[in-house]
């Protein structure tokens, strides 16, 4: 009974709700629910704390059914199907890896929600590489950090408190703040007292690109015939250029969701920049991601066929065509006949498509209309153990269950319907 069930406190916590991975959360768990008591941020404590049934019962159009009913039905629909696709993909490790086996078996295209900001980067990576770094590396080494675009802290609550207040460095040579550098953004309106001298060289989030190329120009020795560059001073960009040279290792940091379409040519622009400071000093870019098991689901699809999201089965192997695979692109053309919907972190519901869904959503998620069948599922880190990827891509952190809760996991669900398919092998 939920009455009966002691409180419980559970420290050293790892949160999946955002790329940094913060491991240091203090929870405390019991029958009214789950509370960060430490360390808490703006987006942990509420998706820590949103309420969730302990159980729920599976739909079948929206009416309660029998989680095997569900199961032969969600199989049934995606048996008739000739382009599904699965999308969302809100999930950690273990569901990921089930997710691809049933895109294997069906044929299917499997993408992302947060599908165009990881492209964003993707393309920079795939087109002419980038050099970049780690959490601790930014937290021990960095003397300047440049922040290009929006506020990384909006998306990263509490970047600046873990990476860049430094209360116990790990080199006693290391600066006790580093020099921060807001290019195309203004300074965050909450940042901390002592990071207040940060400087700031605003411009349009279209302009970025043409600020870094200038910033590329100016390091390389070459003279700006401008007396302005994308808004900024000429004197003020040949400054900054003068401290980057004169930098021991300087990070450039974006979060490619907050940038504007043009987010590749930016980012681009600082993939060169640092590799040009490379040749006689230390720089290093740091990618932020990480929301909805983005990184974790694209790491799974690299180890598994090596090629990052999206991925596309439909001629019985693994290809990768960004463009054509997107599965914003393949909805708007009308090019999915069914739909697998996944998103275990937040209660997000399927986009309105038309064709027959199958949904595995938090409890709690409101649809506008229901899905042709639908799976109330665990949320790792919460009711489930599992793993994510950090933004930095180097440590799969292990998530705890942390309340008691007779929900499926993803994986589980889509085990289940990869076994019902037709000429499928019982477990």
């Amino acid at each position: 009974m939920n009455e009966a069930r002691p409180s419980q406190r559970h420290v050293n916590v790892a949160c999946p709700f955002c790329g940094l991975g913060c491991d240091d959360l203090e929870i405390a768990s019991d029958a009214s629910g789950v509370r960060v008591e430490a360390n808490g941020c703006p987006i942990s404590v509420p998706a820590f704390a949103r309420a969730a049934a302990e159980t729920a019962s599976p739909t079948i159009g929206g009416a309660p059914a029998a989680l095997a009913d569900a199961v032969a039905q969600a199989a049934a629909v995606l048996e008739r199907a000739r382009a599904p696709l699965l999308a969302g993909l809100g999930t950690d490790v273990a569901g990921m890896r089930a997710a691809l086996a049933l895109g294997e078996r069906l044929g299917a295209t499997l993408d992302h929600m947060n599908g165009a900001a990881l492209q964003r980067n993707a393309k920079v990576l795939r087109e002419s590489g980038w050099v970049t770094t780690t959490l601790s590396e930014v937290r021990n080494r960095a003397d300047v950090v440049v922040f290009l675009g929006g506020d990384v802290a909006t998306r990263f609550p509490r970047f600046y408190e873990r990476l860049i207040e430094r209360r116990e460095p790990l080199f006693p040579d290391t600066p006790a703040v580093p020099e921060l550098v807001f290019l195309g953004g203004p300074t965050p309106h909450d940042l901390p007292a002592s990071l207040r001298t940060a400087r700031v060289l605003p411009c349009a989030l279209d302009a970025l690109g043409e600020a870094l190329n200038a910033l590329r120009a100016l390091v390389a020795g070459r003279a700006l015939q401008a007396s302005a560059v994308a808004g900024i001073e000429r004197e003020a960009l040949r400054a900054l250029a003068e401290r980057l040279v004169g930098a021991r290792y300087a990070v450039f940091v974006w979060a490619a969701g907050l940038l504007d379409a043009h987010a590749d040519l930016a980012i681009d622009a600082a993939a060169q920049l640092i590799k040009d400071l490379n040749r006689t000093t230390r720089a290093a870019g740091l990618p932020l991601a990480g929301r909805n098991g983005d990184l974790t689901a694209n790491q799974v699809a690299l180890w598994q066929t090596g090629y990052p999201l999206p991925l596309r089965y439909a001629r019985g192997f693994p290809e990768h065509d960004p463009y054509r695979d997107s599965a914003e692109r393949m909805l708007a053309r009308g090019a999915a006949d069914a739909l697998v919907w996944i998103s275990a972190f937040e209660p997000l519901p399927p986009p309105a498509t038309g064709i027959p869904t199958v949904a595995l959503v938090r409890p709690g998620t409101r649809f506008d209309a229901p899905p042709a069948v639908g799976f109330a599922v665990a949320t790792p880190g919460v009711e489930q153990a599992g793993h994510v990827f950090r933004c930095d891509n180097v440590v799969a952190l292990p998530l705890r269950r942390l309340r008691a809760a007779e929900l499926p996991s993803v994986a589980d669900v889509l085990d289940a319907i990869a076994s019902r398919l037709a000429g499928a092998t019982p477990c």
